[in-house]
């Protein structure tokens, strides 16, 4: 089954000690492109979410965030006993200096002296709980899940859309078949008009290397080839839709091949009729081209 690149998913936790949001978002990538955005200072959670997003995912530019907040003992203050000491020898030397030149000063409050920077500090911080990180991951195999389930469902809807290209590829190689053997029989006929000319207004021409000149043309022009490998591309097309894992190289590649194989039929079309059905097949194939890239 065909999945998308592309998705998005959220989840949220909590426990007594703190509360949590995971969020994922992904878009089309070459590769595996996994970045993450987590709280600093919790050993071992990065290598654990790098390690599930990678176990889970095959292709993809993936976004991963963790926000982390804690609900008990996250904003205890205390007070830098050294600094505060600095802070009040310094106001009791410009009191003195003042009292000395004359002058009274109002007396600070502690609100004064709090307010300098430096004198509050936060405290340490205790790391967080071995049950709460688990449960942070937990939730983590949560948000995957929902990330996966959206990603399968753009899939689904990427594949009906490949699925009708493919369809409308080989409708315009049958056409294709069928215009080039309409062609065929005007060719012959031209190519005998063509050659009585040539007889009647030519003294002295080697018959047989006319006839060797007319063959090379006709195998020149035979796309019986080009048309064998555009139906294997669709069969092939069509087998990797319906398979499991990741196909997006592999539909990539096809779509080069099958534009190889156009642009072949284009330049023997040698009629009009197979000239636009080359050109039609073209189309579809870069249509398909931009909703491959989107493949896992």
């Amino acid at each position: 089954m065909t999945h998308s690149m592309t998705g998005f998913a959220t989840q949220s936790g909590s426990d007594a000690f703190a509360e949590w949001q995971w969020d994922l978002r992904g878009v089309n990538a070459k590769g595996l492109d996994i970045r993450l955005r987590l709280p600093d200072g919790i050993e071992g959670l990065e290598q654990k979410t790098r390690s599930a997003l990678a176990a889970a995912m095959g292709r993809g530019s993936i976004n991963a965030s963790l926000k982390l907040t804690r609900l008990a003992g996250a904003d205890v203050l205390s007070v830098n006993q050294e600094h505060l000491s600095r802070v009040l020898m310094a106001l009791d030397e410009i009191e003195n200096k003042a009292v000395s030149m004359g002058l009274t000063l109002g007396q600070p409050t502690a609100a004064d002296v709090l307010s300098q920077r430096g004198i509050l500090e936060n405290a340490a911080v205790e790391p967080y709980e071995g049950a709460t990180i688990a449960a942070v991951l937990a939730t983590l195999a949560d948000v995957i899940e929902s990330f996966l389930a959206m990603r399968r469902d753009e899939g689904g809807a990427l594949n009906d859309v490949l699925s009708a290209q493919v369809d409308t590829i080989e409708t315009l190689t049958e056409q294709a078949t069928k215009a080039a053997e309409a062609r065929t029989a005007d060719a012959k006929d031209a190519l005998v008009k063509a050659m009585a000319r040539i007889i009647d207004n030519t003294d002295g021409i080697d018959a047989d290397r006319l006839h060797q000149e007319l063959a090379l043309l006709a195998v020149k022009a035979d796309i019986t080839e080009e048309i064998d490998r555009l139906k294997a591309h669709v069969n092939a097309t069509r087998a990797l839709l319906d398979a499991q894992g990741p196909v997006g190289r592999k539909l990539d590649f096809l779509m080069q091949e099958f534009n190889r194989e156009a642009n072949t039929l284009c330049s023997k079309a040698g009629s009009t009729a197979l000239t636009a059905i080359g050109l039609d097949l073209k189309a579809v194939i870069d249509q398909m081209r931009e909703q491959v890239q989107n493949v896992e």
